[in-house]
């Protein structure tokens, strides 16, 4: 059977996140399956490069799936977006794959980006797809709180205690942080780069590093709560809605050419 991988972008507001649901809730993951019953009416299962949460949005997800039907690239993902409707899930690229390929275990890095806006007024076109808070942040403050995390270490103060992973310890390759204007107000968005993140990670990092920017804590107390390796010592986790799954890397990419 051939394996194609699919290049996946969604808003993940309507959606109980990527992983099909027993309850019958509404997943990406049963969306994009949906449509793949359309074209070969039986059973789908794809695997994904990241179970993203409940609202975690993505432009760059990566799944695949073993068709019967030789398929042409370009021809599959013209079915699939026409079947996807009206769900905010678009396949962005198709490509023909090893069938050694697999979207999770194959990948070496996964790339997110959160957003948040900082500013007085309600946040009217990027509602649910941002974080508003309403004052303005300090980047170096930021920047240096967020460099006591790059790297091998052991993240318990920033994992979920529902987490299933075998083990805290993670290295995280970068933690990029940048301002941009946004109308009324000011955007940060945290980039965040490692071949993989414990769940709810990013989201308590950030939520960190925000009040680190809202002068709640001093950059040296992440390092702080870094080293307790307690969940208790993290700050606030952030609210899904501002992030957002933006690549996957692989020894070879898939969609190059």
């Amino acid at each position: 059977m051939p394996r194609y991988a699919l290049k996946i972008e969604y808003d993940g507001g309507p959606f109980a996140g990527w992983q099909r649901q027993a309850q019958g809730q509404k997943s990406v993951q049963g969306a994009v399956e949906a449509a793949l019953a359309r074209l070969e009416p039986r059973a789908h299962t794809i695997a994904a490069a990241g179970r993203t949460d409940a609202g975690v949005h993505a432009t760059g997800q990566v799944a695949h799936c073993d068709l019967e039907r030789d398929w042409d690239p370009f021809r599959l993902t013209e079915a699939l977006n026409f079947h996807l409707k009206p769900a905010p899930v678009a396949v962005v690229q198709v490509a023909r794959v090893p069938d050694d390929f697999h979207a999770r275990f194959s990948a070496v890095e996964r790339r997110y980006t959160f957003r948040l806006v900082s500013r007085r007024a309600p946040v009217v076109h990027d509602r649910g797809l941002v974080w508003q808070v309403l004052n303005r942040l300090d980047l170096v403050a930021m920047q240096a709180g967020a460099a006591y995390l790059v790297g091998h270490h052991d993240f318990t103060t920033f994992r979920s205690s529902i987490c299933q992973a075998k083990s805290p310890v993670k290295t995280i390759d970068e933690i990029r942080i940048e301002e941009l204007p946004y109308h009324g107000g000011t955007e940060i968005r945290f980039h965040l780069r490692a071949r993989s993140f414990l769940h709810n990670q990013v989201r308590s990092i950030v939520g960190t590093l925000e009040r680190v920017g809202a002068g709640g804590w001093s950059p040296e107390e992440v390092r702080d709560a870094l080293a307790a390796r307690d969940r208790a010592a993290c700050g606030p986790v952030c609210p899904p809605q501002g992030l957002y799954l933006t690549g996957v890397g692989y020894p070879t990419d898939p969609f190059a050419g």
